[in-house]
């Protein structure tokens, strides 16, 4: 499953750098055109999450993980034959509701197979992720440098060609069944508990933490928004700088992942990372604040250290956010809640952008040390409802944990 992972990555690092190119020179869009194509996808990626953790409570994950894939497959064979905008629209939704799902799925997987050892495969995932990614881009650079048509859809290919890699990979794999299920099976539920599978809709306590956690996923627009362009209009670095940033994220991740994760496993050690993740996002908002008007040696080494803090923040984010959505819902029904939670990264990835660009940076410095303070009342907020719910679905689980299934009533406050 990781060497699906990676080489799915690598696929979509390959088709994240040549996108914006290849609808803009190869389809003709405008600026215009390219920003509702995007935000449309976004938009459709958010419904990828809870539709795939729905699926999941009746249909094998490891199934559901290939016929991703092949969706994706044909969504981008598609882009070989269209080039009408209008046309355009409904495949690219298509690709990014498929993608998000699939990640939903991976996940899940990780969930039912690694069991209490889920953080440790999540970081082992995210290492070989960021490793793919990397690989893609480069190889996406090779064609970027052609710039010709064929180069464009032969990275297409590259793209659609790891689709069905991985869907021979995941293929090969094996779903066990009993121990680590993402939704327990009839038979499985303790006596007394509920028969009907309880809806994370319904749960207060549940959405109040997915609603907390969209803001806690700000991390990434930072990174890949907030940071190039703050460089780029308010300070004198070079902007040889910016890619920097995203070696810079790539490589701690991959190298500092791992033990990030066992320093904070657990629903406590998760707990804890929330309020960490706080602070550390301050510290980066801090410094971005200091580089406005800074020289290029000040401004650099103040932006690349900001991108060091916004990538532990990321890293520690990883950790806390998929730990606390598991534990914080009803083994019975853990696929459709970990569909729901799915949603944070979708909606900031669609908002986040637009939060940056038309609040925080137009806000100036005082922009950025607004945005830091809030992230740290926000992860406090969100460490403080946490561990009251761990502690309520511990006491309806008579002292069993916070893993077990809650005999009363699903919502939880």
């Amino acid at each position: 499953m990781l060497l699906a992972q990676c080489v799915d990555r690598t696929g979509t690092g390959v088709w994240a750098a040549a996108s914006v190119l290849y609808f803009t020179y190869v389809c003709g869009m405008d600026a215009r055109q390219l920003g509702l194509l995007l935000g449309v996808g976004a938009v459709a990626g958010i419904a990828g999450s809870p539709l795939a953790g729905r699926a999941a409570e009746r249909v094998p994950v490891r199934w559901l993980l290939i016929g991703c894939h092949l969706l994706r497959l044909g969504a981008m064979g598609l882009l070989l034959v269209v080039d009408d905008f209008a046309a355009l629209l409904p495949v690219v939704a298509l690709i990014c509701l498929a993608e998000r799902a699939a990640k939903t799925l991976e996940m899940l997987f990780a969930t039912r197979v690694a069991g209490e050892r889920r953080a440790t495969y999540q970081a082992l995932f995210r290492s070989v992720a960021n490793a793919g990614y990397a690989l893609g881009a480069g190889i996406a650079a090779i064609g970027l440098a052609m710039g010709t048509t064929g180069a464009y859809r032969v990275l297409i290919l590259a793209n659609a060609l790891s689709y069905v890699l991985a869907a021979v990979l995941v293929w090969r794999t094996r779903e066990p069944s009993g121990r680590g299920l993402v939704a327990a099976k009839a038979g499985d539920e303790p006596a007394g508990a509920p028969s009907a599978v309880p809806s994370p809709w319904r749960d207060r306590g549940y959405l109040r933490f997915v609603l907390l956690d969209m803001p806690l996923n700000l991390d990434d627009s930072i990174l890949n928004v907030g940071l190039p362009l703050w460089l780029v209009h308010h300070t004198g670095a070079p902007h040889a700088v910016v890619p920097v940033f995203l070696v810079l994220n790539t490589v701690l991740v991959v190298v500092l992942q791992l033990r990030v994760s066992a320093r904070t496993e657990g629903a406590l050690g998760a707990a804890a990372a929330v309020r960490w993740y706080g602070v550390t996002v301050l510290a980066g908002c801090v410094l971005i604040a200091l580089a406005t008007g800074a020289g290029p040696v000040a401004a650099s080494v103040a932006l690349l250290a900001a991108a060091m803090l916004v990538t532990l923040a990321e890293l520690l984010r990883s950790v806390s956010s998929w730990e606390l959505a598991v534990v914080l819902a009803p083994p019975g029904a853990r696929a459709s809640y970990l569909g729901v939670a799915g949603m944070s990264q979708s909606v900031q990835k669609s908002v986040g952008p637009l939060l940056l660009t038309g609040v925080v940076m137009a806000a100036g410095p005082v922009g950025w040390l607004g945005l830091g303070a809030a992230t740290v009342g926000l992860s406090a907020l969100q460490r403080r409802a946490s561990l009251r719910r761990l502690a309520a679905l511990g006491r309806a689980a008579d002292g069993t944990g916070a893993g077990a299934a809650p005999s009363a009533t699903v919502p939880v406050s």
